[in-house]
């Protein structure tokens, strides 16, 4: 099944230029999933566009997907919950699928990430038996598998569907002109945000002026004072929290 942005609700990402897997406004789907919407206007017509991207981005492509192969040890504890999860990329786009799930598993594997709660471990698969697929798709392809199930990805979002994790190339290639850090950074936000929704994460504001963004807070529509910020986790191995927010 496909999911707007990991969990039980969708996420979907921002646009042209804006942030990509951080504009949630849970919109609702006619199966209960949560689309992270952004806003209404796109963020690009504020915030000047980034450099050309390494890699172009299609409008759209074939919809037929190549599954990485499963080369990568579980990480996280063998004894808690275990997530196998697969890692599929369009097809006739300049993404390595073997590449791809190398930066996916090295963000579900880091020590700020979703294993530090102590329960959590994803192993790569490549098969059908799944907890969780992470799809890179172009846009056109994006808007249409996150079509059917009622949510608007406009060409220039995430969304996540059941345990479905639809990312926008034009996101993983571009990044969001609200995250500072670096592309691989932003890549991690978006999974962790993502993963985050699908391991039973809600969402959250900024806790206070300054402070680390959470990973869970919908990073493209403003900070509120925070500072951005990829990881769930902070240096010391505490979540980082704030307000809930529908």
């Amino acid at each position: 099944m496909l999911c707007l942005l990991v969990g039980a609700s969708v996420a979907v990402i921002a646009t042209r230029g804006a942030e990509d897997v951080e504009v949630v406004d849970d919109a609702r789907g006619p199966t209960g999933g949560e689309a992270d919407d952004e806003e209404d206007e796109p963020l690009a017509s504020a915030t000047q566009r980034p450099s050309p991207p390494p890699i172009p981005v299609p409008d759209s492509g074939p919809g037929t997907f190549t599954t990485a192969a499963a080369d990568a040890a579980p990480v996280g504890n063998p004894d808690g919950t275990l997530y196998r999860y697969r890692v599929q990329v369009e097809d006739g786009i300049e993404l390595d699928a073997e590449t791809a799930a190398a930066e996916v598993h090295a963000i579900l594997g880091h020590q700020r990430g979703w294993t530090n709660d102590g329960d959590s471990a994803f192993e790569l698969v490549a098969d059908d038996e799944t907890d969780l697929n992470v799809i890179i798709a172009t846009p056109g392809t994006v808007d249409e598998l996150c079509g059917r199930w009622g949510l608007d990805t406009k060409g220039e979002v995430n969304c996540r569907v059941d345990d479905d994790v639809v990312v926008n190339l034009l996101r993983w290639v571009e990044g969001s002109p609200q995250f500072d850090g670096p592309i691989r950074e932003y890549r991690a936000l978006v999974i962790n945000h993502e993963v985050g929704h699908r391991i039973g994460h809600g969402h959250s504001g900024c806790p206070g002026e300054g402070m680390p963004a959470p990973a869970m807070m919908q990073q493209i529509k403003g900070l509120d004072g925070c500072v951005a910020n990829a990881w769930p986790y902070d240096e010391d191995g505490e979540y980082i929290d704030g307000p809930w927010v529908p």
